[in-house]
């Protein structure tokens, strides 16, 4: 993944800012509401859901999927189009992938390949939201999640490495049989460029900048089993990094070395 090192600005930075960062918000009770609520799939943002019972009463009010992106409802997706922009925030974010991907779609049958990347898209987009985060994209074998006071409030650093470690127990990771799937996870925190991007046939809200760049590393050097959390994202989380394992990675592309604890899940 490329993305700018100078994130993009423009009119509605306040705005963006304010609305990103309101982590008691309305949006934010709002979204703490709906991701209780059952049935998949659902909005990435508000995370409502659109099928079942609750799904026909969202219809009433907007919340339908768009025919934009059906990623989003309707309503997220005609307020993002509306105000399109962003601002640099303090922002967690997890990289999980595949590991050896590449062996098993040469092992597997695609029809078996597909239905495992269905199989940890739809695992993983349920931890993430149960940990109140929001699924940024789905690139391959990889899944990107967001966490920011909108969504997550300002505990979002706990908020992504507990989702990181929920990822590991969804996918096996722990258990006596193994995973049913190896992933590796990164999670980072500091500053990146948050918002919506695209134009009037696409617009969706992601993240741009060194951090998540840094981020897409961390995930590609964890070994399967592992998470790699920057020091600064345990820091910000109030974790008690005593008695962890500590490295200094240097990451590919990258001049200074990435101070980092790795972390999995216990035997069950």
């Amino acid at each position: 993944m490329t993305t700018p090192r100078t994130p993009p600005s423009g009119p509605n930075d306040e705005f963006w800012r304010d609305y990103l960062t309101r982590g008691a918000g309305m949006e934010h009770r709002m979204r703490s509401v709906f991701r209780r609520l059952p049935h998949s799939p659902r909005c990435r943002l508000c995370a409502v859901p659109f099928g079942g019972p609750i799904g026909s009463v969202g219809r009433v009010f907007g919340k339908f999927p768009s025919s934009k992106d059906p990623k989003m409802c309707n309503s997220c997706f005609t307020f993002i189009e509306k105000h399109h922009g962003g601002a640099e925030i303090d922002v967690s974010l997890v990289f999980a992938d595949i590991r050896n991907s590449t062996a098993m779609a040469e092992r597997l049958p695609s029809s078996e390949f597909h239905a495992l990347l269905d199989r940890f898209y739809q695992a993983a987009a349920e931890v993430i939201y149960a940990n109140d985060g929001g699924v940024d994209k789905f690139v391959g074998d990889e899944i990107v999640a967001l966490f920011f006071p909108l969504m997550s409030g300002e505990r979002h650093a706990a908020r992504a490495i507990d989702a990181a470690l929920g990822l590991l127990r969804a996918t096996g990771h722990g258990q006596k049989g193994g995973p049913w799937v190896p992933i590796g996870v990164g999670v980072n925190s500091g500053p990146a460029w948050v918002g919506a991007v695209g134009d009037e046939s696409h617009t969706e809200i992601t993240a741009l900048g060194d951090n998540v760049n840094i981020t897409a590393r961390l995930a590609s050097a964890a070994g399967a089993g592992e998470v790699l959390v920057t020091v600064e994202a345990a820091r910000v989380a109030g974790m008690d990094v005593t008695g962890l394992e500590h490295r200094s990675l240097e990451l590919k592309g990258r001049e200074q070395t990435a101070d980092v604890v790795s972390l999995t899940v216990a035997s069950s």
